[in-house]
């Protein structure tokens, strides 16, 4: 569960109607985080800004959410949220929330109209805890499908997985919704790949961590996380996927960036299995 890591809040907004949600990640001040992103059709927002080069080293929050890109609209209630907490990068007209976001194309599964906006990231901020959390077809992973590699009709229900891994004082958790064009490893025939399910996919998450990194052990955790999930998935990374992940890094606990890279992959994987069954 990503709320073992001490100090990390999650919440949910849930439309079980529209069958669409987002989940907001919050991280206390001072955490430090990269991410990458892989496929070929991702939605995101502020993921520039992971970048090791660049200027600005914390995040506030991160945001999954389904919608495809019209659900990108959670990060402003995300933002609001945290500017009346007075969080965020100080500049001299105050502190600017830094909110990451990422979509799941989930608009063929309920009310294509039911989005979420500004009102639902901000509930999910409301709502959340650094208790453990509700799990499967629940925020971002409302209308989550898996297993679309042989064609839409072969789909069944996607979800939020989560898992940890330890290795002593360190702690190393994901947090994904998992919308894959791919199922569980091996399941596919490359024969029968079909790919008519275009920009209906993505598995999106967060792997958070009590290890003191700077923004490049952050962005190497990313990537060994994008690890664990070929691991799970297959196909993975495919051109009508857009899986982005984040590595956020909280602080407290000194490890070496490969260990935490280990145990990333791990809890990935074990996350994404999680869902797939």
């Amino acid at each position: 569960m990503i709320t073992d890591v001490a100090g990390v809040r999650v919440g949910h907004w849930t439309d079980e109607v529209g069958r669409t949600g987002c989940t907001v990640v919050l991280f206390p001040d001072g955490t430090v985080a990269s991410g990458e992103v892989r496929g070929g059709a991702p939605g995101t927002r502020e993921f520039d800004l992971l970048a090791p080069e660049r200027t600005v080293a914390r995040v506030d929050a991160v945001v999954l959410s389904g919608g495809s890109a019209f659900g990108l609209a959670a990060c402003d209630g995300v933002v609001r949220w945290c500017e009346e907490r007075g969080l965020g990068f100080p500049t001299a007209a105050g502190p600017v929330p830094i909110v990451v976001g990422a979509v799941l194309y989930d608009l063929m599964v309920g009310d294509a109209a039911a989005r979420p906006g500004l009102d639902a990231g901000y509930a999910a901020c409301v709502a959340a805890t650094d208790s453990p959390v509700a799990v499967g077809p629940v925020g971002a992973g409302t209308g989550a499908t898996v297993a679309k590699w042989h064609g839409r009709e072969h789909a069944r229900p996607g979800g939020i997985g989560t898992a940890t891994q330890r290795d002593g004082e360190l702690v190393v958790a994901a947090l994904l919704a998992v919308n894959a064009f791919g199922d569980r490893l091996g399941a596919a025939t490359p024969a029968e790949v079909d790919a008519s399910g275009a920009f209906t996919n993505t598995t999106i998450g967060v792997i958070a961590t009590n290890a003191t990194l700077d923004k490049v052990g952050c962005l190497l955790v990313a990537q060994a996380g994008h690890d664990g999930l070929a691991r799970a998935l297959e196909p993975v990374h495919a051109t009508v996927d857009g899986d982005a992940l984040v590595a956020a890094a909280v602080g407290g606990v000194d490890a070496p960036v490969d260990q935490v890279r280990l145990l990333a992959a791990r809890a990935v994987e074990q996350a994404t299995l999680s869902v797939l069954g």
